[in-house]
């Protein structure tokens, strides 16, 4: 078969590392990048290895849309653009990866569940947590019942500020969504996934205490969150909390996962990739934790800096554009993620816990 022909959509750092991925896979290349700004364009090309000009390039989407020269895109723009990204690309039956969050707002996020319902081709949000190894084989444990009946579910990430962006435009929420919506809808996209159930209610503490206070764009000061805690409520009486500190990169393991159910306790760390099962025992009794180790592809860890999930979201989405699989992350999912991080942003904000039902879900 040919390869599928990909295009993508903004051609900044995610996009420097979806070339990366794609480079590891024979059915697949880069056909045409697409954004305004010619340094970018010029930094992906160079990934790319495209000294002979085959990759084409645009201003737009819909430029690129409109060439007919793409199968798939890839988008990933700058959060408050993806709506005027996705017409056009949902208008010429393309099938699409969009980048975390789906939107920015919930209007733009609903828009796009329903243009999504009538899409002729796949239409996959990108969550690349779900596919590291580690984090997939902890969900599969705890789905196959490792620790009981779960009850309580934590995710922690410890990690570096916000990285420089063309124009600065992640330093402020109405262009990210605000940290909790911009960074921390993967997680909740992992809570929803691990626990099997919808959120109520959300409670959330979180404030910008370290990281971006000097600096200024324009005499604006940022107001991105960079650190909370944020304790979400499941409709099957299941309870989740985040933990993010974005001024901890000198932290070894930068994310943990750990469920606790009845029966033991399950512990996950990236990136050292050790899973810990945790057996309740009697007080005084001996332990019995056990430690595997779960492998990730060399050459996909080395492509990217998210664990080699992007290479194995990759695969996936192609046997799904493929008709071998179905779409695993949908235009809702992507919908419910941004929802929760809403309710935890304007948790933060007004000091009040913020009911599910308040955003109509």
């Amino acid at each position: 078969m040919p390869a599928l022909r990909f295009g993508i959509v903004g051609a900044g750092m995610m996009a420097r590392e979806h070339i990366r991925n794609i480079k590891l896979v024979d059915h697949a290349r880069v056909a045409a990048l697409a954004d305004p700004e010619p340094s970018s364009l010029r930094a992906s090309l160079t990934e790319a290895g495209d000294t002979h000009g085959r990759i084409a390039t645009f201003n737009s989407a819909k430029e690129m849309a409109a060439a007919g020269i793409v199968d798939a895109v890839i988008v990933c723009s700058p959060n408050f653009t993806h709506r005027a990204v996705l017409e056009p690309l949902l208008d010429a039956g393309l099938h699409v990866l969009c980048e975390k969050p789906l939107c920015t707002t919930l209007e733009d996020a609903r828009w796009v569940v329903e243009r999504a319902k009538r899409h002729t081709g796949i239409f996959w949000t990108a969550m690349e947590y779900r596919f590291m190894p580690p984090v997939a084989e902890f969900v599969r444990d705890v789905h196959r019942g490792a620790v009981g009946r779960l009850a309580m579910l934590t995710i922690r990430e410890h990690r570096f500020p916000f990285l420089v962006k063309v124009g600065d435009w992640n330093r402020f929420s109405v262009n990210t969504g605000g940290t909790m919506v911009e960074k921390c809808c993967h997680f909740f996209d992992l809570m929803r996934l691990i626990v099997r159930a919808e959120p109520v209610r959300v409670v959330c503490s979180g404030a910008i205490d370290v990281n971006h206070l000097d600096e200024r764009y324009g005499g604006r000061k940022p107001d991105i969150i960079d650190n909370s805690f944020t304790i979400v409520d499941f409709d099957n009486g299941v309870r989740a909390m985040l933990d993010l500190c974005m001024f901890a990169e000198g932290a070894e393991q930068q994310e943990a996962l750990t469920a606790v159910g009845d029966k033991a306790r399950l512990e996950c760390f990236i990136p050292s990739g050790d899973l810990v099962l945790s057996p309740r025992v009697p007080l005084g009794e001996p332990k019995q934790a056990t430690t595997r180790h779960v492998a990730v592809d060399a050459a996909a860890l080395e492509a990217g800096t998210h664990h080699g999930s992007v290479y194995y979201q990759l695969l996936a989405f192609l046997d799904a554009v493929a008709g071998k699989a179905p779409a695993v992350v949908s235009a809702e999912d992507g919908l419910r993620a941004v929802a929760i991080g809403i309710a935890a942003e304007t948790s933060a904000r007004e000091y009040r816990v913020v009911s599910m039902a308040e955003l109509g879900l």
